[in-house]
C-alpha cells in the first residue's frame, strides 16, 4: 500500500471510531438517572452493595458493622452539572466501546506484522480488553470506596465541616478507576513485549523486588489517603499482576525463535 492508502485506512478506523463513541455517548447521555444515581453517585451512602457486603463479612466474623456513612455533594459552578453529564457520558462511551477501538487499531497495524508478531498481538488485544474491565471492577469496588470513606469522613476538626464539590467527586472518580483499568493491562503488556523478543521471565524475575517497591509506590499515588491498609489493598493485586507476567512471558529463547522466524518470512 502506498503511504496515501494507508493514510484512507487510518481515516476510515477515526471515522468509525468517533460514530461508535458519539451513538455511545448519546445513549448514556439520555439514561442520566442510571448512569449518575445507579452507578456514579451510588458509593455516597450506606446503600451501596459494596458497604452492605462488608457489613455482612463483619458480622460474620463477629465484628461491629461500619459507621453510618453518608457524603452530600456540593456544587458551586453554574454550568459544572450539565458539563459533568456530557464529561461522564463520554468516558462511559469510551469504555464500553474499548474493544471494538482496539479491534480498530488492531486492523490497522496488522498488515505491517509478522505471522508471529500477529499472534502475540491479537491475544495481547483480546486479553487487554478483559483486564481494563477487571480493573475497572477492582477499582469501582475496592479501591474507591475505600478512599471515599475514609477521605470524605476525615476531619483536622470537629469545627471544620467536609463539603465536597461536584467537580472533585467525579475527579476522583474517574481518574482512580481508569487508572486501575490502565494499571490492570500489565500482563497484556508484558505477554506482547515477551512474545516479541524484547523482555522474558528470567528478566522479570531479576527485578521481582524492585516490583514490591513499585506495586506500593504505584498504590500510593492512586490512593491519596496515607492509611497502610488502604494502600495494602491496592498494592496486592498490583504486585500479583507482576506475578501474572512473569507466568505468562516466555524464556529467553523467544528472541532466537523470533529471529528464525523473521529470516524465513523474509525469504
Amino acid at each position: 500500500m502506498t503511504f496515501w492508502e494507508h493514510l484512507d485506512e487510518l481515516r476510515k478506523v477515526i471515522f468509525r471510531s468517533f460514530a461508535v463513541l458519539i451513538v455511545l455517548m448519546v445513549a448514556f447521555f439520555l439514561c442520566k438517572e442510571i448512569v449518575f444515581d445507579g452507578v456514579v453517585l451510588a458509593p455516597l451512602t450506606d446503600d451501596f452493595f459494596v458497604y452492605r457486603w462488608l457489613d455482612d463479612l463483619l458480622a460474620l466474623m463477629g465484628l461491629p458493622a461500619l459507621k453510618p456513612f453518608a457524603v452530600t455533594l456540593v456544587n458551586i459552578d453554574l454550568a459544572a452539572q450539565f458539563f459533568t453529564h456530557v464529561r461522564m457520558a463520554f468516558w462511559l462511551a469510551v469504555i464500553i466501546a474499548l474493544p471494538f477501538l482496539l479491534y480498530q487499531i488492531w486492523l490497522f497495524v496488522r498488515p505491517a506484522l509478522y505471522d508471529r508478531e500477529k499472534k502475540a498481538a491479537e491475544a495481547a488485544f483480546s486479553m487487554a480488553s478483559l483486564l481494563f474491565y477487571v480493573g475497572l471492577a477492582v477499582g469501582y469496588v475496592i479501591v474507591f470506596p475505600l478512599t471515599l470513606r475514609f477521605l470524605g469522613t476525615y476531619q483536622v476538626s470537629e469545627s471544620v465541616a467536609n463539603q465536597i464539590s461536584l467537580g472533585s467527586y467525579i475527579g476522583m472518580f474517574l481518574k482512580m478507576n481508569l487508572i486501575m483499568g490502565v494499571v490492570f493491562e500489565l500482563p497484556a503488556l508484558a505477554y506482547m513485549l515477551s512474545r516479541i523478543g524484547i523482555i522474558n521471565r528470567q528478566m522479570l524475575r531479576r527485578f521481582r523486588k524492585y516490583a514490591v517497591v513499585i506495586a506500593l509506590a504505584v498504590s500510593a499515588i492512586i490512593t491519596p489517603s496515607g492509611d497502610a491498609f488502604t494502600m495494602i489493598v491496592v498494592a496486592l493485586p498490583i504486585y500479583m499482576l507482576y506475578e501474572v507476567s512473569i507466568r505468562l512471558c516466555g524464556s529467553e529463547t523467544r528472541r532466537e525463535d523470533l529471529a528464525e522466524t523473521k529470516t524465513t518470512d523474509i525469504q
